[in-house]
């Protein structure tokens, strides 16, 4: 069964007590790390967990290697077998209220990891409400019976060595995720140099979805990539790998495969200079 990458809210409601189907929620904000588990145990879709995006779907930051270094491919498999997720046959959804930028980077991991069964929800945890379908305060009990055993896709991520030897090379496509003013050196909030890496262009994030957070068409994520040509190694960064991966999504969506993820990104990068 051909899983579909993005969700509507009513697709997710017709299938809550299905068993088969395991939601995780992905909310988090950058200037508040708790924020996000807050908002969870506060209200969230009936059933779903939550994994945090410093704590599970990164691994601890060291001096290089970037803000959310990946987490520990074993122990995030054993927290996923922890849910109750069968390698490969439980379908997953997962949802934050940030325009996939957390959602996304469990998708990828996901992937990355070989479990392709994953979908968005589309507008995230706003949509959800908005359509007014049922909230929980509730935290599951953790599921018996998960087995979850990664099939790796190393090729699918880039560390700083292969993005020096990559990036000018005839064919390869260096991709800066980041908003425009900060690609461009005028505004850097969160990292110690300003800037982005020599020879790499501009694709922001936020162009993957509209202002609710409800993904645009799959014709228009086309139109977005139409100067990439198709045959071209496409390395896809941004601040420190999260949002990159909204991106990927987007690549996806256009049907532009095998594009990779520089995991440390901007912050890995300038950690060097």
């Amino acid at each position: 069964m051909n899983t579909p990458l993005i969700v509507a809210p009513q697709w997710v409601a017709d299938r809550l007590e299905d068993p088969e189907i395991i939601i995780i929620d992905c909310r988090f904000a950058l200037n508040d790390p708790q924020l996000g588990r807050q908002q969870y145990l506060a209200s969230h879709l009936p059933g779903a967990y939550y994994l945090d995006l410093n704590r599970d779907l990164s691994s601890p930051v060291q001096q290089h290697g970037g803000r959310h270094p990946l987490p520990d491919r074993g122990e995030l498999a054993r927290k996923l077998e922890g849910l109750g997720i069968k390698f490969n046959q439980t379908q997953v959804v997962v949802y934050d209220d940030s325009r996939m930028a957390f959602a996304a980077r469990l998708w990828w991991l996901l992937r990355h990891l070989g479990h392709d069964r994953v979908s968005l929800l589309d507008g995230g945890f706003s949509a959800w409400q908005t359509a007014g379908y049922p909230v929980s305060e509730e935290v599951p009990e953790p599921r018996l019976g998960g087995s979850f055993t990664p099939q790796v896709q190393a090729d699918a991520v880039v560390d700083i060595e292969a993005v020096k030897a990559r990036k000018d090379l005839p064919g390869v496509v260096l991709i800066d995720s980041r908003e425009r003013d900060r690609y461009l050196g005028e505004r850097e909030p969160i990292d110690p140099v300003a800037g982005h890496i020599p020879g790499a262009i501009n694709y922001p994030w936020q162009e993957v979805t509209d202002d609710r957070g409800f993904v645009k068409s799959q014709e228009a994520q086309r139109q977005r990539w139409q100067d990439i040509e198709a045959d071209r190694e496409l390395i896809v960064y941004c601040g420190s790998g999260v949002t990159a991966c909204v991106n990927l999504l987007s690549l996806e969506l256009a049907g532009i495969q095998g594009s990779k993820l520089y995991a440390g990104s901007w912050s890995d990068w300038c950690s060097y200079a």
